[in-house]
């Protein structure tokens, strides 16, 4: 069968010639890929960056994606740690990481689209106590995920939704309340949930300008970090802990239990087609130069 395949950690895969993966369980299924999502998260899987990486290679990238079964249904999928990815004509899953989508289901929208809009879902719906009215400030908002994000909080009943990034054009175009380039987010001090995919030392300023000018300091605030574009690490004043009820979370693999990520998964299928999603395929045979073509918005699908 055919494959994306990465050969040296930090260089695009090709399409080549690759053994076909055959089920070990019950469980597993081996399934035609239809469509596979081209996420920040993926890349890291390929260039060896992410924090489960095993360093094994060869590897076929990509973490989840839509598969039809042999039974001629179609299921979403989210693939274990494993160095056989959805990025190949085939591909095996478990069962029990996968939900059937209804046969009208766009498998393109759900490959684009469930990926980054699950990274909000989880962290709202299962990292925190989460009410409906409380106001959301999105940081790095411009990217899928948070674009993604700003609907997700919406939908789950947040009141006012801020997005916040650095380039004042692109954030005219996201779908929030109010947009806030780093240097204004004085103005949203008093949000009560914050969902961070920056990182790094834009999240360091942020931190010091919210926790400062909050009006009420007692009032809870909750930082979920959730991406780390900016940079992997922070540094965090002792005082930022201290003279505010301010609570750090994180959310992503790990901080969830899967059977927790699967149960949501069901609900934010269902869902998916209400949220705006920006996506163009690419064929598998054309993956490497995908790969290389890092600029633009619109999430890349990949399509045997």
């Amino acid at each position: 069968m055919r494959a994306a395949v990465v050969t040296e950690f930090g260089t695009p895969p090709t399409c080549r010639e690759f053994a076909e993966p055959q089920p070990t369980s019950t469980d597993e299924v081996l399934v035609d890929v239809v469509a596979a999502g081209l996420h920040p998260r993926v890349r890291s899987q390929a260039d060896g960056s992410h924090y489960t990486e095993k360093g094994e290679l060869p590897l076929v990238p990509g973490i989840d994606g839509v598969g039809r079964c042999p039974d001629g249904t179609l299921r979403y999928f989210v693939l274990p740690d494993t160095s056989m990815g959805a990025m190949a004509d085939r591909t095996v899953v478990d069962t029990r990481r996968s939900v059937v989508l209804p046969e009208d289901a766009d498998p393109v929208l759900v490959a684009a689209g469930v990926n980054p809009a699950m990274s909000a879902w989880i962290a709202l719906r299962r990292r925190i106590e989460f009410a409906a009215g409380q106001d959301v400030l999105v940081l790095g908002a411009t990217g899928n995920a948070g674009r993604l994000a700003i609907q997700v909080a919406k939908h789950l009943g947040a009141g006012r939704v801020i997005a916040a990034g650095r380039d004042a054009g692109r954030l005219a175009e996201v779908p929030a309340d109010e947009a806030l380039t780093f240097d204004e987010l004085g103005k949203a001090a008093d949000v009560d949930v914050v969902l961070d995919y920056v990182w790094g030392p834009p999240t360091t300023a942020a931190l010091r300008t919210i926790v400062t000018e909050r009006a009420d300091r007692g009032r809870p605030l909750t930082w979920v970090e959730i991406g780390s574009v900016a940079g992997p690490t922070i540094e965090l004043p002792s005082a930022a802990l201290r003279a505010a009820r301010l609570q750090l979370v994180g959310s992503g693999q790990g901080s969830v239990p899967t059977e927790d990520i699967v149960t949501e998964l069901n609900a934010l299928v269902k869902e998916i087609g209400t949220f705006r999603i920006d996506a163009r395929t690419v064929p598998l045979q054309d993956v490497e130069a995908a790969w290389r073509n890092t600029g633009g918005t619109q999430r890349v699908v990949v399509t045997p």
